[in-house]
């Protein structure tokens, strides 16, 4: 079978419009709003009033495709993350860098309204690969509760790090977060 040039033409022609570019795809709706309860700049806390953990400046960029997360921990670990919703499997995806190690999982609201992220955490230092999961929860104040955990070998599920999310702008401790972080 012989494709007619022209036929062929004036299809792409169709997808391209008068500006030469190629329409980007929209990442407005309701699904790319899911984690923007995240969006922030907040100063992070453990759990029960605990003490200063970091900061983590998270923001949807991108036209609304892409959400970004740059995270600064009071004992001076970084890391970042890149976060979207993968439009080829519906489900949010996260991949996280931080010396080397790489968090890489996927998934969605739970029906709580919680984000839950579940796959693996590589570290090529040790060389290992192993179950990880993470869980975002929005607080009635405000506040964000994340909550990591790590797959033992054994196969159970065990804490690996939960932080409490205030909002810079609203954030009581705002004096120890700002002394925490000069020192």
């Amino acid at each position: 079978m012989t494709t007619n040039p022209l036929l062929l033409a004036a299809a792409l022609a169709a997808l391209v419009p008068a500006t030469g570019h190629a329409q980007t795809p929209s990442c407005s709706g309701e699904a790319h709003d899911d984690f923007d309860f995240w969006v922030g700049h907040w100063n992070v806390y453990a759990p029960d009033n605990g003490p200063y953990q970091g900061e983590n400046r998270i923001e949807k960029i991108n036209g609304g495709c892409l959400i970004t997360e740059h995270w600064t921990g009071a004992s001076g670990s970084v890391g970042e993350s890149m976060n979207y919703l993968d439009p080829f499997t519906g489900q949010w995806r996260q991949v996280w860098v931080s010396a080397g190690a790489i968090i890489d999982y996927s998934g969605g609201l739970d029906e709580s309204g919680a984000m839950v992220l579940n796959g693996e955490i590589h570290s090529p230092a040790n060389g290992t690969t192993t179950g990880f999961r993470g869980t975002w929860t929005a607080l009635e104040d405000g506040s964000v509760r994340q909550h990591f955990e790590i797959e033992g070998a054994n196969g159970e599920w065990g804490v690996w790090f939960t932080g409490i999310y205030v909002r810079q702008e609203n954030d009581p401790r705002a004096e120890e977060a700002a002394a925490a972080r000069s020192e």
